[in-house]
This record gives structure tokens, C-alpha cells and sequence, in this order.
């Protein structure tokens, strides 16, 4: 890529930016754009709108900027939970591992790449060359610069690392003890119930729960099929509900209610027998559900450590039957896929893991086609019909931007199509489908955008130069042309990356429809939907940055620039964006930071690799047998903080349990988070498809006619399982 092209590229996205960013805080004011700029506070509370003059609110202002920076962590936490912190934590990693590589490789490794003198003649294509390690004469000691921050970099990687996921491992033992009485800590997801003839699933789950747990076992609630039929009952009823407890909308007019009528009244006797008639259908409707039951159910225990235990335990000899799990948190439920047969879902994992690769295959063709776009000079050789475009005024923007561009919308595709993998995959939780395609994404990104535009930019580039004949030339190969492709990367940060913040932050998809109801459709309160933080967009984007980072950090030194300020800016978008738009519906309680070290270890090694290799290309032994020794040591370092970190984000600490459990014993208030556990997973959300049963152990009976107030049976009463 040329030089002016890059510029070409940057002007566009400066633009871009400035304009959106400026326009961003004036819309911020204004009166009828508070839902899609402040959505997390109105969920929370109506906040008092300040009352600004009609010129204050048409004049750009960087006052949320000073907000975003004076927020502290609690309000982090607060507004976008644990996941919320931990990518601000991912953010301000980035930060500092790259301000420590763009320190040391702009002042000492750039300044030996540009007078190095390897490259006699530039052309306008490899002019950017003379930048980077490519310009440095073999032999020369001027490597040991890109040895030494090598190194540097890479054992301030890991400080920073070991620290991050220290602090995220302290803050998950931390969420535990600061909300001891959620009701996932009591709550076990059973899957693969047996079928037993003449029974339902529900007296299964009872029998089996009874015989094993007797001790601990409290209650069970049954997942039921939700189709068309049932969601339409469940949504009558819920009308009904409303019409009997409305109130008189105009204070001024005196309501009829039924009580005030004759009893002899026709209205009185018609809504007397149709409340009848309702409760009538409502009782057949629940001898009806046995046969909707599906072979899951939410089991509740006494205590937490007992739920710990029935959910790490193999409930039978067939692995495959009783499957047991620690529920997700009412709101993070999934309900769709519980009613999924458990025996069925390697089916679906391995259909998804086949529709990814045909994806991925499919996404190899904009990929060639953009570093297509990259080579005009190339392409003008190897197919006449397209010579003299190079001499065009827009030849610039065809090689510099548009083939960002143009990967950028295909990039669009991969998130959404990733969340739908991981739903045919068979998630129970949202929190869950969003990490599972969160990581499908990352996978992608990695090769598709990294690695295969790596191939395929070499290839276009000395497809007629190299001949590759083996495993060694594959080597050669990477070693002289990898540095080429920075400038392509450079560019994609720009688009990809601050344009993307800047679309981010303006949220003009929201903003239209929001203006298309009020002023369209005369909706006063305007667009209504709230949305959760979309990780499974935001941080392989971020994760992919990293590893260009890495890779081109000591290989040509550019880029870090570019990608410190898409660092420091998306610091302050996404922190705004916490705190005033996105809402928290659910998290995963800090697991996306195993991702994201996993994904730093990756490019660490991919860092030390192509340093490895590029060192004994430049007969500089040495040093590449120092960066083999650095890979070997950063895998042993990924091991250790596996081994001492990662236990904290797959189990529960035991003592940790067991004293939430005796202080709530002690406390007296087991009983009341008992009650209330019974019903924690009645009909949370209007997507939900469950319905309460009222089977409970035998130590409990229903109260008032209502299945989820129980009383404790007294002891020397006996009875038997409904």
C-alpha cells in the first residue's frame, strides 16, 4: 500500500470521527433522543433533565467526556455489573501493555528500521517498507534494539496479565459474598430426566430427589413446552389480570365497578360466570400441563453447599441422563433451549461446528477480494480490462480505503451470525450464548481477518516472484512479507476501529427508529427497547487489535499509534456507554477475562514466532534461539495462571458456601430466602415459557391455594408425594 493512500484513508476517518463524535454530544441534549443516550438511567430512575437553552443544546461539548473519566469503578459495577468492569479492565490492559511497546519501539526500534539501508530502490508500493524490520541489512546490531524490546514487552505482558486476572479472580469471590442469597446459589438445572411409564417427569424428578437428597432436596420446578397455544394463554391471562386490578384512568369520572351493581344485574351475573368459567379453564389447563412437560427441571436446596455438590456430581451411571448443572439466574435463562433433548445436542454442536467452517470458507472471498482491491498495480497486470485505473484521481481511495471499507461491512455479518450458532447450539443461558459466540467470533477473526489476509496479501504480493515448495519457503515467506501488510492493518484500525466507536457512540440505527416513533407514529415515549452490552461484538474486536498489536509490534512500529488512540477513545466511549445505555440484565460473572487471556497468550506467541523467524532469516542465531526459549516460557506462564486462576471461574469455593449457609442459619432468615426461592423462576420476563408446579417435598404443603407459599409441615405429620 502506497503512502498517500494511507493518508487517504486516515483523512476519511478523521472525518468521520470528528463529525460523529461532535454531532454525538449535541443529539445528547436533546429532550427527545433520552431513551437512546440514557436507557441504563431510566431503567434505574427518572433522572431531572437539566433545562438547556435552546443555543446550549446546538453547540458541541466534550462534558461527557469528563464524565466517562470521573466515573470510578463502583459505578462501573453498578451500571454494567462484573463483565462491565472486566472489559474496562481489557481496555486499560491494552493501554498500558502498548504505551510500554510504543515507548520503546518508536524511539529505538523505529529509528534503526528507518536508517537501516537494506532496501536500495523503493517502489510506490513498498515505500512503507523502509519502516519497518524489512529495511534492517542482516547481521546488523541493530536487531539486538528488537530483541531487547522483545523481551521487554513480553515480561511487562505478563506482569500485567498475572495482575488482571488476580483482580478479576478476587472480584469474582467478592460478587459471591456481595450477593449471598441469589437464587442460582440454590438452584440446580437437571437435563435428561429419565422417562419412566405411567409417570410424569415431574414425579421422577420428585422420586429420584427425594430418595438421594432427602436431607437437602427442598422443591423441583418443571419446564414445560411453550408453543404458539400456550403463549397465546399465557399472554390472556395476563390480560385478564390486568383488567381486574385496573384502575380509573380519569380521576375526575366515577368508575362502575361490579360490587356497586344490583346483584340481579345482567353485567354483574355475565362477569360473575365468566370469572368462574376462567378459573374453571385455569384448573383443567393444569392437569393438562403434565403432558407439556419437558425432561428438565429447576431442583432447589436448602443450603448452598448441597446445591453445589447435586451439581458436580454424576447423578447416574449413563452420563447422559440426569444431567445436572447450577441454573443460571432467572433473568439469564434461555427458555427456549431447555426444552431441548439433551441426548440431541452433540448433534447440534457438531451441525454448528460444520456451518462455521462453510462460513468461514464462504468469508475467504471478500477476504481475497479485498487484498485484490489492496494491489491495483497487480490486478491492472493480470487482467488487462482493468488497466489505466491506478492513473485515476481515485485511485487512493480504491487502494487506501475502500478495502477496509468493504471488509468492514462483511466483519458486520460474523457477530450476528455467531450468536445464532451459539443458540443452534443448544444455550441455556443468554449470558452463555453470548460468551459461546463471543469465542466463536474470536476464533474467526483471528484467521479469517488476521491470518488469511496474512496468505492472501503475500500471495497477491509475490505470487510471481516465490516460489513455496516447502515448509522452510512458508517461513521465508512470512519473514519478508508479513511486515508489508501493516499498512492494511493500519487502515482496517481506522475503519474498523475509531469509525466504529464513533458509529458506536451515536447509535444511529436507535436514534432513526426512535425518531420514526415519535414523529412518525406519534408515540410520545418514543423507541422503548433497552439493550444489554453486546460482548460478543466488542470484544473480538478488541482482542483482534491486540494481536495486531503484538504481531507488528516490533516488525513495524506505525501501528501502535493508531492503535493507542483507538484504545484511549474507546476508554471513554465504552465507559459512557455503561453508564447511561446499555442495561444489565444478566453477566457472566467475569468469565469473558479467561478469553481475553487466552487470546493475549495466543498473540504473545505469534509475537515471538515471527521475531523467531525473522531473526534467523536475518543470521541472527542468538537471538532466535532466545525467542524460542520466550515461547516455551510464555506457554509455562499461561499454564501457571491457568492452574491457579481459571478454578475460581468454573467452581464455587466450599468455605465461602458454607458460611453464607451457617450465617443465614443463624441469622433466622432461611425461611424467608426459602419462600422466596420458590418463586424465582415463575414467569421472569415476558419471553418466558415455564409455569410453577406445585410439587415440593414432603416436609412442605401449599398454603392459600397458592403453589409457591409454602409452610413447613410439622414433624410428627406424615405424608406422601401428589
Amino acid at each position: 500500500m502506497i503512502l498517500p493512500a494511507l493518508l487517504t484513508s486516515a483523512g476519511f476517518n478523521i472525518v468521520i470521527c470528528v463529525g460523529f463524535f461532535s454531532l454525538y454530544s449535541i443529539l445528547r441534549k436533546q429532550p427527545y433522543n433520552l431513551k437512546v443516550y440514557f436507557g441504563q438511567r431510566l431503567a434505574q430512575l427518572q433522572p431531572a433533565q437539566k433545562n438547556h437553552y435552546f443555543f446550549d443544546r446546538l453547540i458541541p461539548s466534550a462534558g461527557w467526556l469528563v464524565k466517562a473519566w470521573e466515573a470510578s469503578d463502583d459505578d462501573i459495577y453498578a451500571c454494567g455489573g462484573i463483565d462491565g468492569l472486566v472489559f474496562i479492565r481489557l481496555i486499560v490492559f491494552c493501554i498500558r501493555i502498548f504505551s510500554v511497546a510504543a515507548v520503546l519501539c518508536i524511539f529505538i526500534v523505529l529509528p534503526v528500521n528507518l536508517f537501516g539501508q537494506a532496501i536500495d530502490q523503493t517502489s510506490p508500493e513498498t515505500q512503507m517498507d523502509i519502516f519497518t524490520i524489512r529495511n534492517v541489512p542482516e547481521g546488523s546490531t541493530g536487531l539486538w534494539a528488537h530483541f531487547f524490546s522483545l523481551y521487554v514487552i513480553s515480561v511487562s505482558a505478563y506482569v500485567l496479565l498475572y495482575i488482571e486476572f488476580k483482580n478479576v479472580a478476587r472480584m469474582r469471590l467478592e460478587q459471591a459474598i456481595r450477593f449471598p442469597r441469589k437464587p442460582s446459589h440454590y438452584t440446580v438445572l437437571v437435563r435428561g430426566i429419565p422417562w419412566s411409564p405411567g409417570e410424569s417427569y415431574s414425579e421422577v424428578v420428585s422420586k429420584h430427589f427425594t430418595s438421594w437428597y432427602n436431607v437437602s432436596y427442598l422443591a423441583h420446578q418443571m419446564v414445560y413446552q411453550s408453543g404458539a397455544i400456550q403463549k397465546l394463554m399465557t399472554e390472556t391471562e395476563k390480560i385478564y389480570n390486568v383488567l381486574k386490578e385496573s384502575t380509573p384512568i380519569n380521576q375526575y369520572v366515577q368508575p362502575i365497578t361490579l360490587e356497586a351493581l344490583p346483584p340481579t344485574n345482567p353485567l354483574k351475573i355475565v362477569a360473575a360466570e365468566t370469572e368462574t368459567a376462567f378459573k374453571k379453564h385455569k384448573h383443567k389447563h393444569k392437569s393438562d400441563m403434565k403432558g407439556q412437560e419437558c425432561a428438565a427441571a429447576f431442583v432447589f436446596f436448602r443450603t448452598r453447599y448441597a446445591a453445589m455438590v447435586a451439581s458436580h456430581t454424576i447423578q447416574s451411571k449413563d452420563p447422559m441422563l440426569w444431567v445436572s448443572d447450577f441454573a443460571p439466574e432467572p433473568h439469564d435463562v434461555y427458555w427456549a433451549n431447555l426444552c431441548i433433548p439433551y441426548r440431541y445436542l452433540w448433534i447440534r454442536k457438531t451441525l454448528v461446528f460444520i456451518g462455521t467452517i462453510l462460513f468461514s470458507v464462504w468469508f475467504l472471498l471478500p477476504t481475497t477480494l479485498v487484498q485484490g482491491l489492496c494491489n491495483i498495480a497487480l490486478l491492472e497486470s493480470t487482467f488487462p480490462f482493468l488497466r489505466g485505473v491506478s492513473e485515476r484521481k481515485y485511485a487512493n481511495i480504491i487502494s487506501g480505503y475502500l478495502p477496509s471499507l468493504v471488509l468492514t461491512f462483511f466483519v458486520l455479518l460474523v457477530p450476528p451470525v455467531m450468536l445464532m450458532f451459539a443458540t443452534l447450539e443448544g444455550a441455556v443461558s443468554r449470558s452463555g450464548r453470548k460468551k459461546s459466540a463471543c469465542c466463536k467470533a474470536i476464533i474467526f477473526f483471528f484467521w479469517n481477518i488476521f491470518l488469511y489476509n496474512l496468505f492472501t496479501g503475500t500471495w497477491w504480493d509475490r505470487m510471481r516472484l516465490l516460489t513455496v515448495s516447502g515448509i522452510k519457503d512458508i517461513a521465508i515467506l512470512l519473514g519478508n512479507l508479513v511486515p508489508g501488510q501493516a499498512p492494511f492493518f493500519m487502515t482496517y484500525i481506522m475503519t474498523t476501529g475509531w469509525a466504529s466507536l464513533a458509529y458506536e457512540l451515536m447509535q444511529p440505527f436507535v436514534l432513526i427508529v426512535n425518531w420514526f416513533c415519535q414523529f412518525v407514529l406519534m408515540r410520545k415515549e418514543g423507541y422503548g427497547d433497552l439493550y444489554t452490552f453486546p460482548y460478543h461484538t466488542e470484544v473480538p474486536r478488541t482482542l483482534l487489535f491486540t494481536l495486531l498489536g503484538f504481531t507488528f509490534a516490533i516488525l513495524a512500529p506505525l501501528i501502535l499509534p493508531f492503535l493507542l488512540v483507538y484504545y484511549f477513545f474507546a476508554y471513554f466511549v465504552y465507559r459512557n456507554q455503561i453508564l447511561n445505555v446499555y442495561i444489565t440484565r444478566y453477566n457472566t460473572n467475569g468469565n469473558y477475562w479467561p478469553i481475553a487471556h487466552n487470546a493475549a497468550v495466543f498473540s504473545l506467541v505469534v509475537m515471538q514466532t515471527l521475531a523467531s523467524i525473522i531473526f534467523g532469516m536475518k543470521n541472527f542465531g542468538t537471538a532466535s534461539g532466545f525467542a524460542l526459549i520466550l515461547i516455551i516460557f510464555t506457554l509455562l506462564f499461561n499454564l501457571y495462571c491457568r492452574h491457579k486462576f481459571l478454578p475460581l471461574f468454573t467452581n464455587k469455593a466450599v468455605q465461602d458456601l458454607i458460611e453464607m449457609d451457617r450465617h443465614d442459619e443463624h441469622s433466622g432468615k432461611l425461611d424467608e430466602i426459602l419462600s422466596r426461592l420458590l418463586s424465582s423462576y415463575n414467569n421472569v420476563g415476558v419471553f418466558s415459557g415455564n409455569h410453577p408446579t406445585d410439587l415440593l417435598s414432603p416436609e412442605y404443603e401449599i398454603h392459600n391455594d397458592d403453589p409457591m407459599v409454602v409452610t413447613r409441615r410439622k414433624e410428627d405429620e406424615t405424608s406422601h408425594d401428589s
